[in-house]
């Protein structure tokens, strides 16, 4: 069978690429802007991927077209593929039909902390002798890759409330039907596809209608919507977690000054064990806690999961470290939501300690472009020492003044290249350049590694 995916550059679409040329299937895909690591990882595959979405590309003549959530109507290739009639599923559908269906699915949702989970519990699983299927919206670096079939019965998957397809507006998780649910936490995103909290608080809701009675849901017992959620229908047992002091069958306290790179697990207020690993940060051990409860439902004792999260390697793109220049470290992060933004932030503070902390953020998603978060902008980077920003052209709002309370410890390039001379200019030894965007950023972090060597060459 040929399978055509349109879309195939993004994550999770370039995941389905993966798992159908490992099922066996003929893979073929298209897409405008392709970058690493899906670029590479496509090209590893000899996956053949067509420059754009014209209608010429149908010609291939698949015999299913497998259509992304960047694909609407107006577009050559969607409406020639509509007007012949072609077999087409939207990526989440035909994951759920050709692979999951008869699996026991492990699902992560959440606003945060998707990609960290589902790659702690991908690699618990593959620790304990498991051979776990997964799909996951970043690059573990235990596994090296986004996605792969495995054995049965276990698949792991980012369960993302984003919508489906132009012709499936439910969120993808629904498709999932997972035996094994973790709920990290809910918050107002997508604001180009949700109205409102309530709207994606809706999408949850019905996640939770396709949990059987016999499976479980792990949920973040701190977080008040998703209790909300909750109440308003649930049908299978929960388990929560949470920081030490709370009410939590799951629990975990950090060592003092460990920075989370030590901490302490309980089950029901009995130590289980210790974890010691390179992560950083409170958001990364509550994933932690997360993971190894779902662990256990698959059947992994939780010794055995700490012992595998003690040689977890973390995530490309989640606070990795992409070179040091003219002393100065640069990091590359996800973050761009502000509650994310302040956790990273915070991690990091927590490692260098009175170490200069640069800030440097792409105001990128729908949301942040539509101005909803920003508000909340100036008090997520007030731990920064300084906060360079792009800002994109046609924003919409006033950014400046959406930052005026960090006075002059915020500044503003309107391109890459002026970022990336501005920073190298003020860059010192010792400094700490927190890179953030939840896209490519221009190749800023190339750019400025460069700069910096340039500045420290003899």
């Amino acid at each position: 069978m040929h399978v055509h995916i349109l879309g195939v550059g993004g994550t999770f679409m370039g995941g389905i690429a993966a798992i159908a040329k490992s099922a066996g299937f003929r893979v073929t895909g298209s897409d405008i802007n392709l970058y690493p690591p899906m670029s590479t990882q496509l090209q590893a595959l000899g996956i053949d991927v067509i420059q754009g979405y014209e209608a010429e590309q149908l010609d291939l003549a698949p015999d299913v077209v497998v259509v992304g959530n960047a694909l609407s109507r107006g577009a050559p290739v969607i409406e020639v593929m509509l007007d012949r009639g072609m077999p087409y599923r939207s990526g989440p559908e035909w994951l759920a039909e050709r692979v999951l269906a008869g699996r026991h699915v492990l699902a992560v949702a959440g606003t945060h902390g998707k990609t960290t989970t589902c790659s702690m519990l991908a690699w618990i699983l593959e620790f304990a002798g498991l051979a776990p299927g997964f799909l996951i919206g970043g690059v573990p670096a235990n596994f090296g890759l986004t996605a792969r079939l495995g054995e049965a019965p276990l698949f792991v998957v980012e369960a993302d409330e984003y919508d489906t397809a132009f012709f499936d507006k439910r969120a993808k998780f629904v498709h999932y039907r997972p035996r094994t649910l973790v709920l990290n936490n809910l918050e107002y995103d997508h604001a180009d596809i949700y109205p409102d909290l309530e709207a994606i608080k809706l999408q949850f809701n019905q996640l939770l209608r396709t949990v059987p009675a016999a499976g479980r849901i792990i949920v973040n017992g701190a977080d008040a919507n998703l209790a909300a959620t909750l109440a308003a229908g649930c049908w299978t047992p929960f388990e929560t977690f949470g920081a030490s002091g709370g009410p939590w069958d799951w629990s975990a306290s950090e060592e003092a000054g460990s920075a989370g790179g030590r901490f302490e697990v309980r089950a029901q207020c009995v130590v289980v064990g210790r974890v010691e690993w390179p992560l950083i940060g409170g958001h990364n051990v509550m994933n932690a806690l997360a993971a190894i409860a779902a662990a256990r439902h698959a059947g992994v004792a939780p010794q055995r999961a700490l012992q595998a999260l003690s040689s977890f390697r973390g995530v490309e793109r989640r606070m990795q470290l992409r070179g040091s220049a003219a002393g100065v470290a640069v990091y590359d992060d996800f973050a761009h939501h502000p509650t994310a933004i302040a956790a990273t932030l915070g991690g990091l503070r927590s490692r260098v300690g009175a170490a200069r902390i640069v800030a440097v953020l792409e105001p990128r998603s729908n949301t942040m472009k539509r101005g909803v978060h920003r508000g909340q902008l100036a008090d997520a980077l007030a731990a920064a020492d300084e906060s360079w920003i792009l800002v994109p052209p046609n924003l919409g709002w006033d950014l400046p003044a959406a930052l005026g309370a960090l006075g002059g410890r915020a500044h503003f390039a309107a391109g890459v290249e002026e970022l990336a001379a501005g920073l190298a200019r003020e860059l010192r030894a010792g400094d700490h350049a927190l890179i953030m965007s939840n896209g490519g950023f221009g190749g800023l972090h190339d750019k400025l590694l460069a700069a910096l060597r340039t500045r420290q060459a003899p």
